[in-house]
């Protein structure tokens, strides 16, 4: 059955895949008063359905028992007693928390609940997290919250006391690989190979299995690395991987941008291709300095998921060190990855692990990706000659 069949027959759950166990803990919270907190922390990894599974809770909430019209407005985003956070930038803001909080204490206007769903939870600073800790600590009558992250040690010990946590599974790859054949039509190869590669991970399953020049980016960023032996080949794969990470990036982002600054020139009157007044100059400047925002996120997470794929490879060198060939993720790279595995012990594959990690934490801190990069990558080529 098709997700528009699955949908129709079963709102508002339709769309959510492989969370039995959480469904039917949501599904009694939504049902019974008695079942319901007023504040909810789903985790998972990334692309376990967090966000889908929160849409799909607040439209339960919101919605009578049977209301497909409300419920189908929840999950479209327009519904007026459902508001949702997805940060574009790099950190979810102190003004953007604010006016959750602000909006959290006006009754719901048309359903039973108001509901609120904070994506990427975990992007909250220390302060942006307090100004949030009021209204958790002091809910409004009838609104009810709903956080998202990947884990609860992302976010402070004084959030997670006030709410309840709802833990996702993970997964199988062959239950993915099942699902982005169906939802897409590839060949179930593909789909085996994307689910495997995205670890899991559903949306990035389905980016890879429908998109032949992501497929052929990852490719030839780890074979890449692969190859480095010394410094100079450290900095030139280091180059290479935020060269690709860029033009990720912005494979991602160039089309939505271009369809938003049309739409606002439509809105304000410009033809196409008309000189743009200064009276409205300011509007474009602000979208356009939104869109910056939003690019230096998709580098940034499209970094992360380079460092991913590496700590996939590595991983997959230790496992050969130990005797597993049975699992491997990057399985097209075998004779690679043997190679590598013959050329150190394992405990230099955990000091590289270790090293890919500690890349992540210099880019979280705004480190120069490629300095980040080459600081690794120089580690890698040492143990190569070990």
């Amino acid at each position: 059955m098709d997700a528009a069949a699955t949908l129709t027959r079963d709102l508002p759950w339709g769309e959510v895949w492989g969370q039995d166990e959480a469904v039917r803990v949501l599904r009694a919270a939504a049902s019974d008063p008695a079942e319901l907190t007023h504040a909810w922390l789903i985790t998972g990894p990334p692309g376990s359905g967090r966000s889908t599974l929160a849409r799909a809770f607040a439209a339960a909430l919101v919605a009578e028992p049977g209301d497909e019209a409300a419920m189908r407005q929840v999950l479209a985003g327009t519904h007026p007693d459902y508001t949702a956070l997805r940060t574009e930038g790099v950190i979810i803001t102190i003004k953007d928390a604010r006016a959750l909080v602000e909006r959290s204490y006006f009754a719901p206007s048309l359903g039973r609940y108001r509901v609120i769903v904070m994506e990427d939870a975990d992007r909250m600073a220390e302060r942006t997290s307090n100004v949030l800790l009021k209204a958790l600590e002091e809910p409004p009558e009838r609104t009810i919250w709903v956080l998202c992250a990947p884990s609860d040690a992302d976010l402070l010990p004084t959030i997670r006391s006030r709410v309840r946590v709802l833990r996702l599974r993970d997964p199988e790859i062959a239950d993915v690989a099942a699902l982005i054949a169906a939802r897409t039509g590839v060949d179930p190869q593909v789909a085996e190979q994307s689910a495997r590669h995205a670890q899991r991970h559903i949306g990035m399953a389905q980016r890879l299995a429908t998109d032949a020049a992501a497929r052929a980016r990852r490719d030839q960023t780890l074979r890449a690395v692969l190859e480095v032996t010394g410094v100079s080949s450290a900095v030139e794969a280091a180059a290479q991987i935020v060269a690709a990470a860029t033009d990720d990036a912005k494979a991602l982002t160039a089309e939505r941008d271009e369809a938003e600054r049309s739409s606002l020139l439509a809105t304000l009157g410009i033809a196409p291709g008309a000189a743009v007044p200064p009276a409205v100059r300011s509007q474009l400047k602000t979208l356009e300095d939104e869109q910056k925002r939003r690019a230096t996120r998709s580098l940034r997470d499209g970094l992360d998921r380079v460092l991913t794929d590496l700590q996939s490879l590595y991983r997959d060198v230790l496992m050969l060190q130990f005797g597993r060939d049975g699992d491997l993720i990057n399985r097209e790279l075998e004779p690679g990855l043997r190679g590598v595995a013959a050329t150190w012990d394992p405990a230099r594959t955990l000091v590289v692990l270790d090293e890919i990690a500690e890349a992540r934490r210099r880019l979280e801190q705004n480190v120069a990706p490629a300095l980040a990069l080459e600081s690794m990558l120089i580690t890698i080529a040492h143990g190569r000659t070990l």
